[in-house]
C-alpha cells in the first residue's frame, strides 16, 4: 500500500511543478486564458483529448461496456465522428476568425463575430457556460470520491475534498499554461492505461474463443451491435443516445478554446490525426474493458450485481486488481484522476474567464488593469470549485444509485447544446444573425433540463426520450430556434 501512496505522491508533484513553471509565463491575461496563443500541436491535441474525456471515460464508459456489451460501441462511432469534424473540418475556421478577431474567449469571438452593440450576446454566454460548467465539474468531483474509495478504500467524501483541492492548486499557480501541460501528461498516462488492460485481460484468458459464447449464455442481447431491447425504436434511441454524445466536440467552449491556443493553421494538420487515434484507441479499449470484465468476473464466480447497475463503475477497479500486482494500483488511481483532473482544470479556467473577463470586465470594467483580471480571475476559480464541490456533495448524499456515466454526461450535454450550435452556425452560414444565436444559446440551455426532468415523465414517449438523453433533442430545439430568429430578424432588415 505504501508503493501506492508513492506513486500517488509523484504524480502530485509533477502537477505541482507544471503550475509552478506554468506560472513564470504568465504574463499577461493572454497567457493565462490561452497559453499566448502559441502551443505546438501535440500539447494542443492531447489537451483538447483529455479535456474532452473524463470520468464517464474511465468508470462511466467502462461500466456501461459491462451493462450493455457491443451496442456500447456506438459512443466510440460517435466520439470518433466528433472529433475527426471538429480537427477536420471546424478548427482552422475558428482559428481563422479568432486571431482575426482578437479573441480570447468564446464571447469574445462571439460578440465580435456578430459585431454586436450590446452586451446581451457576451452575457447570456458567460452567465450560461459558467452555471454549467460548474455542474459538470461537480459530476468529476463525485467521481474523484468514487475512485478514491474503489482503489484505495478512502472514504468517499475525503477522496472528493483531496481531488478538489489537487487540480485548485495548479490551476491556481499557472492558468491555461499549466492545463495544457499538465493534460499532456495525463492524457499520455490515460491513453496507456487504458489501452494497456484490454490487451493484458485478453493474454490472461486461458480460452480467449469462449468468450463471446460466454457472454451469449449470460445474456444473449450483450452480443447484439443493434442494442438490447426487443423494441426496434428503443433500440434506436438508446443507440442515438450513446452516438451522440459526439457532438459535444464540435464547439464545446472547453474544447474549442484548444483551437484558439494553437500557434498556427499548420499545426491543426499535424494535430487532427493525433486527436482522432487518440479517440478511436482510448474509447474503444475503455468498452473493451468493459465486456471483457463482464466475462472475467462471471467465468471466476462473482455476484453477477458486483458489475451491474450502480456498480458497473467499478468494473475498472476490479480489473486492475485482478490483472495487474498491488503496487501498479496507485499508478492506476493516477490515470483515473488524470481522467478527471484534467477535465476539471479546463472547466474552472473556462468558467472564470466568463465571470471575470466577459462579465466584470468586458461588460462592466472595460477599463481595468489585466493583471487584476487575473487575479480575480483566481478568486472566481475558486469560489466556482467551492460550489462545484458542495453540489457534488449534495448530490451524493440525496441520490445515491446515480451512475458516473449519465451525471457528466448531463453536464457535458448542457454546455454542449448551448454552445455548439451556435460555433456551427456562425461558422458555416452568413445568414446567422445575433438575434438567432441569443436564441440558440437560450433555447438549448433550457431544453437541457426540460427534457431530462419534465419530457422524460411523458407517459408512451418520455421512455425513448429518457434513452436518447437530452444532447440531440437539444441540439435541435437551439438549431430551429436560431435559424427561425435569424431569418426573422432578416426580414425585418428587408
Amino acid at each position: 500500500m505504501i508503493y501506492n501512496y508513492l506513486i500517488l505522491i509523484v504524480y502530485l508533484g509533477i502537477l505541482f511543478l507544471l503550475g509552478i513553471i506554468a506560472s513564470r509565463r504568465i504574463k499577461n491575461i493572454e497567457d493565462y486564458y490561452v497559453g499566448g496563443k502559441n502551443l505546438n500541436y501535440w500539447v494542443v491535441a492531447f489537451s483538447s483529448r483529455a479535456t474532452g474525456e473524463s470520468a464517464w471515460l474511465l468508470l462511466g464508459l467502462t461500466g456501461m461496456g459491462a451493462i450493455s456489451g457491443l451496442s456500447v460501441y456506438w459512443v466510440v462511432v460517435g466520439e470518433v465522428l466528433g472529433v475527426g469534424i471538429a480537427w477536420f473540418f471546424m478548427a482552422k475556421r475558428f482559428k481563422r476568425k479568432t486571431d482575426e478577431y482578437k479573441s480570447i474567449t468564446i464571447p469574445d469571438y462571439l460578440e465580435s463575430h456578430f459585431k454586436s452593440k450590446t452586451h446581451t450576446l457576451r452575457k447570456v454566454a458567460a452567465i450560461a457556460l459558467s452555471s454549467f460548467i460548474v455542474i459538470y465539474v461537480s459530476s468529476q468531483i463525485d467521481a474523484t470520491g468514487s475512485a478514491f474509495e474503489s482503489f484505495l478504500d478512502i472514504n468517499y467524501y475525503w477522496g472528493a475534498l483531496i481531488g478538489f483541492l489537487i487540480v485548485l492548486a495548479y490551476i491556481f499557480l499557472g492558468g491555461f499554461v499549466a492545463v495544457a501541460w499538465s493534460d499532456v501528461f495525463q492524457g499520455t498516462l490515460m491513453f496507456l492505461g487504458l489501452v494497456a488492460i484490454p490487451i493484458v485481460a485478453y493474454f490472461t484468458i486461458s480460452n480467449s474463443g469462449e468468450i463471446l459464447t460466454t457472454l451469449g449464455e449470460i445474456d444473449p442481447k450483450l452480443l447484439n451491435i443493434w442494442g438490447t431491447s426487443d423494441d426496434v425504436w428503443m433500440n434506436i434511441a438508446t443507440l442515438g443516445g450513446f452516438a451522440f454524445i459526439g457532438l459535444g466536440f464540435l464547439g464545446s467552449p472547453q474544447v474549442f478554446v484548444r483551437f484558439m491556443s494553437i500557434s498556427s493553421e499548420k499545426e491543426i494538420n499535424k494535430g487532427r490525426w493525433v486527436a482522432v487515434i487518440f479517440t478511436l484507441l482510448t474509447d474503444a479499449a475503455a468498452v473493451t474493458i468493459g465486456i471483457l470484465g463482464r466475462y472475467i468476473f462471471t467465468k471466476t464466480g462473482a455476484d453477477p450485481e458486483v458489475v451491474m447497475g450502480n456498480a458497473a463503475q467499478n468494473v475498472l477497479p476490479m480489473m486492475v486488481d485482478h490483472l495487474f500486482p498491488a503496487v501498479l494500483i496507485g499508478l492506476y488511481v493516477a490515470i483515473v484522476l488524470s481522467a478527471i483532473m484534467s477535465t476539471i482544470d479546463s472547466l474552472l479556467v473556462v468558467g472564470s474567464s466568463a465571470l471575470s473577463r466577459d462579465l466584470y470586465q468586458k461588460v462592466y470594467h472595460p477599463d481595468i488593469e489585466s493583471k487584476k483580471i487575473t487575479r480575480y480571475s483566481r478568486m472566481i476559480t475558486v469560489i466556482m470549485a467551492v460550489l462545484a464541490l458542495i453540489l457534488a456533495l449534495i448530490v451524493a448524499v440525496s441520490t445515491p444509485e446515480r451512475t458516473i456515466f449519465w451525471f457528466a454526461i448531463f453536464g457535458w450535454s448542457g454546455i454542449a447544446a448551448t454552445f455548439c450550435p451556435v460555433i456551427i452556425l456562425s461558422l458555416f452560414w452568413k445568414g446567422y444573425t445575433e438575434r438567432g444565436a441569443i436564441a440558440s444559446m437560450i433555447s438549448g440551455f433550457l431544453s437541457v433540463p426540460i427534457f431530462k426532468f419534465v419530457i422524460v415523465k411523458i407517459p408512451g414517449f418520455g421512455e425513448y426520450i429518457e434513452k436518447l438523453d437530452v444532447m440531440a433533442p437539444a441540439f435541435v430545439v437551439a438549431f430551429i430556434f436560431g435559424i427561425l430568429f435569424s431569418l426573422s430578424a432578416q426580414q425585418k432588415d428587408l
